[in-house]
Order: C-alpha cells, then structure tokens, then sequence
C-alpha cells in the first residue's frame, strides 16, 4: 500500500540524524498525538475516530501511569478472513518530557525494516519520520479521540 505523505518524507529519510534532531523529532511526535488525543493522559481502553471517506483509526490505551502512557494506534483493514493492522504503532509517550518512543512499528509503506541494525539512530530516525508523517496525515484528515468515544468491547486486534 502507498500512502499519500510518503513523497514529502523522501529527503527526510536521506537526512544524517543527531541525538539532538531525533529528540526534537520525538518532541514533534508528542505533540501531534496530543492534537489527535488532547486528553490522553485521561483516556482508557479502545478508542475509534471515524471520518467519512477515511479510514477509522485506532488508539488502545494500554498503560497508564502518572507520567507515561502506552498505546496502540492502527488502522484495520480487512483481509480475506481477518483484519490487519497497517500502519501498526505501540508507543510510549512519556508525559513529563513530552517525547514518543516507539516501542515497536510494522507497516509496508515505507523499508524500515529492510535494512534494521538495532538500534542504530538512523533506524530510529526512520522510524520517527515514519511516525511524525502519519500522525500528521491523521490530523489532516480530522481524526480525534476523546473520552466520549470508547468502545465498551474491543472489536479488533
């Protein structure tokens, strides 16, 4: 699958990383999530954003600490007999310093993983990008969660 943000992150996967420019990358990061869930330290369980003519996106909160959440953003798409997760996140968001880890990220658009040398910077870099685009690209599309929107059983996964 292709998506629509990948041509203007080309000349960012070619960019040489600092520690520097990847925490300032991983600030950016906390910050679009929180444009997407402005309330995430509150939330808990499974959380759908539907837009018409949109994917519906997905955030699971998994953790929940006083300065740290985990979650679990996807989309899911249907395939043959099951669904799959594409792009497929588990982040860590540390409230206090404002910055993302990605713990794990599986999706086809772009080769992260094709050339993987744990845990190189420049893998992270990739990654980061990666990240920083789709949730921008969320964003763009109007998705939001928020409190009202809990799903009460966990339809995917």
């Amino acid at each position: 699958m292709q998506y629509p943000w990948i041509s203007r992150s080309d000349r960012l996967l070619d960019y040489l990383p600092t520690v520097g420019k990847l925490l300032d990358l991983c600030e950016e990061n906390y910050h679009l999530l929180l444009q997407l869930a402005p309330q995430l330290y509150r939330l808990r369980g499974v959380h759908a954003s539907c837009r018409p003519g949109h994917m519906d996106l997905y955030l699971e909160v998994l953790e929940q600490t006083p300065y740290t959440t985990v979650v679990h953003l996807t989309y899911y798409f249907s395939h043959e007999e099951d669904q799959r997760a594409d792009p497929d996140a588990l982040l860590r968001v540390y409230h206090d310093a404002q910055q993302i880890e990605v713990i794990s990220l599986r999706q086809k658009a772009l080769p992260i993983e094709a050339s993987y040398q744990h845990p190189s910077l420049y893998n992270k870099w990739k990654i980061n990008v990666f990240l920083s685009k789709w949730l921008s690209f969320c964003g763009m599309q109007g998705h939001r969660f928020s409190e009202d929107a809990q799903f009460l059983t966990k339809k995917h996964g």
